[in-house]
């Protein structure tokens, strides 16, 4: 078991060494971030000093707002549409998507969501969970919470 030294602030004493064997928390930067942003779904980016993009609350919306009144086929396509942009806009692909939590309002939806996803990720996909919910955002079907690798 690994044990570390708290400092004054309750954060271990090696928080911020890479090298450390305890996780740093949430850096200023990512937390700064999701309080401005204009989304529904804050993107949260970073944390600590690690190579993983932390990706939340992706709702399939548009300039219109939430588009509840779509398929689930469609507000998945939209999903991953903005996840592509999200991803593009760090330098990143699909392909760097190491694992995907899928909610949806009716689980039984899951097959349709399976095969957009399986397309826009073409042969090898990363992991997922989907889980049932009771409620989304706007009265959104779907919704993405994804980590990818900056490597």
């Amino acid at each position: 078991m690994v044990q570390s030294r708290a400092d004054s602030d309750g954060r271990p004493a090696n928080a911020d060494d890479p090298g450390s064997d305890s996780l740093p928390r949430a850096s200023t930067a990512s937390k700064r971030q999701r309080e401005r942003s204009g989304n529904v779904g804050a993107f949260g980016t970073r944390t600590g000093s690690s190579d993983l993009v932390f990706l939340e609350g992706i709702l399939p919306e548009s300039d219109d707002g939430i588009l509840s009144g779509r398929s689930i086929e469609e507000q998945t396509r939209v999903c991953l549409e903005r996840l592509e942009g999200v991803l593009a806009a760090r330098g990143l692909t699909l392909e760097d998507v190491m694992k995907v939590e899928i909610q949806l309002t009716d689980i039984d939806d899951r097959e349709v969501v399976d095969d957009v996803y399986r397309d826009r990720f073409g042969g090898t996909y990363p992991p997922r969970t989907t889980v049932g919910v009771c409620a989304l955002p706007g009265d959104a079907g779907v919704q993405l919470d994804v980590t990818a690798a900056d490597e």
